[in-house]
């Protein structure tokens, strides 16, 4: 069993000393930021103990079974709000009215998995309607950040030849901006009416909820030739399980306790990079 301890900034000291807990056979520096233990005798009680130190030290502690490569993989599938973005994308348009408490109250609840995605989101877009369409700009322009780590894995899996997928139970205003921006290959949303420049509080088409982003994933490995083995996915919320639940490795990130839970690997402090110190 190994043992991948990574954070932010200057934290190899902390690691070291966590590591050292393990008693493993070996202790590797493999970035500036993170360090593997391998030979580890592995037991739930350490578990728990190196876990708990790790929080205490805003570490994460990520165990694997062996070494895995980024070459075994061919697809990485992102969530967008978020995940590769910091904001929740509609709660910022919400704001240009006036309603953004009322709206992230939904999107929380939704993202704990406590309300149906697909309702959440009629509510939360319904209460948009006769918002200027300019709006739309100005979130992007002036509220979308990337999340960080975000454009160093980005550059890494692509240079690696990976294929990119962003699927996101947000907008397609801003996964088509982000694609361009990114240069990734593909991209699934939600798309919102608009008329005489105005939203009219209605989606065009179908919602992409839980079900779909696990079909958008299927969709394009079926494409590419591969399996959802294959590829690496990304998400926060509930909405995000289904396709998390397919993939060969699932990145929980600065996620609900619910996604934690279930995914292959958790980030609460590194950013989404913090991948590529896992499959070296």
């Amino acid at each position: 069993m190994n043992l991948v301890l990574q954070g932010e900034g200057d934290c190899l000291d902390r690691a070291e000393r966590i590591a050292a807990l393990t008693a493993p056979t070996s202790i590797t520096r493999i970035s500036a930021n993170a360090v593997r233990c391998e030979g580890i005798a592995f037991s739930p009680a350490l578990r728990q103990t190196i876990e708990v130190a790790a929080h205490a030290a805003q570490l994460d502690a990520t165990y694997m079974m062996g070494r895995r490569r980024l070459d075994e993989f061919r697809l990485v599938a992102m969530d967008m709000d978020s995940t590769l973005i910091t904001i929740e994308c509609i709660d910022e348009i919400a704001d240009m009215q006036g309603l953004k408490p009322e709206v992230a109250a939904i999107t929380e609840a939704a993202m704990r998995g406590e309300l149906d995605f697909a309702e959440s989101l009629r509510r939360r877009v319904a209460l948009l309607e006769g918002l200027d369409a300019g709006a739309l700009q100005r979130v992007y322009d002036e509220r979308v950040r990337l999340s960080p780590g975000a454009e160093r894995m980005l550059r890494a899996v692509q240079a690696a030849g990976l294929k990119t997928l962003l699927v996101s139970g947000g907008f397609t205003y801003f996964t088509d901006r982000l694609k361009t921006r990114l240069g990734l290959d593909y991209t699934q949303a939600n798309q919102l009416e608009i008329v005489d420049g105005k939203l009219t509080g209605k989606l065009v088409g179908g919602i992409v909820d839980a079900a779909a982003k696990r079909a958008a994933v299927e969709h394009v490995c079926a494409g590419l030739g591969i399996t959802p083995a294959e590829a690496i996915v990304m998400g926060d919320g509930a909405n995000d399980l289904e396709m998390m639940g397919i993939a060969g490795l699932s990145v929980a990130f600065r996620a609900k306790p619910v996604v934690r839970e279930q995914a292959t690997v958790a980030f609460n402090f590194v950013g989404l990079d913090g991948i590529l110190n896992l499959l070296g």
